[in-house]
């Protein structure tokens, strides 16, 4: 389970591109989450259950970035 997401806009102007960080299985995973969806990691991508974590920052991204 994804613990402490936090996000951030990656630029001050309207562009889209945002920063993310989060907890999982006493891991900092850190990233980056392009408009398209894309997710760029900049730290090594879980390797326990990948699809899942990305489904789940999907999922979250909606909410907070396009939910508002």
């Amino acid at each position: 389970m994804i613990q402490h997401f936090q996000y951030k806009k990656m630029y001050e102007s309207d562009l889209p591109g945002w920063t993310f960080s989060f907890t999982y299985q006493g891991e900092q995973i850190r990233g980056i989450y392009h408009k398209n969806g894309q997710i760029e990691w900049s730290t090594p991508a879980p390797v326990k259950d990948p699809d899942k974590v990305e489904k789940q920052i999907h999922d979250l991204m909606l909410f907070h970035v396009y939910g508002d």
